[in-house]
């Protein structure tokens, strides 16, 4: 059985859980092209390594932040929204 850490409910099965995608910068809504919109939406990187990705309890639907190697499906780290955008803006996003 595969566990995954959620930031609010502790070790659960990884059933219990949804990916969301990859974590990347939304499009400025005033300035970008439709080109841009359906890049983010549609569009994924598929990076062979580690990437943040968002996921989400199903049962609690909470949305958090995990960092994951997709070579080999290891969940590294798994961080709240609030943990991660402070990572993010001191450079701590890879």
């Amino acid at each position: 059985m595969k566990i995954m850490n959620c930031p609010l409910n502790g070790p659960r099965n990884i059933t219990e859980f949804i990916c969301g995608g990859e974590v990347r910068e939304m499009p400025d809504p005033a300035t970008s092209s439709d080109g841009a919109w359906v890049d983010y939406l549609f569009m994924e990187n598929n990076k062979a390594g580690v990437i943040y990705e968002w996921w989400c309890h199903v049962p609690t639907t909470y949305w958090f932040v995990a960092r994951r190697d997709t070579r080999t499906e290891e969940i590294i780290e798994t961080l709240t929204v609030a943990d991660f955008s402070g990572a993010a803006a001191t450079g701590g996003q890879s």
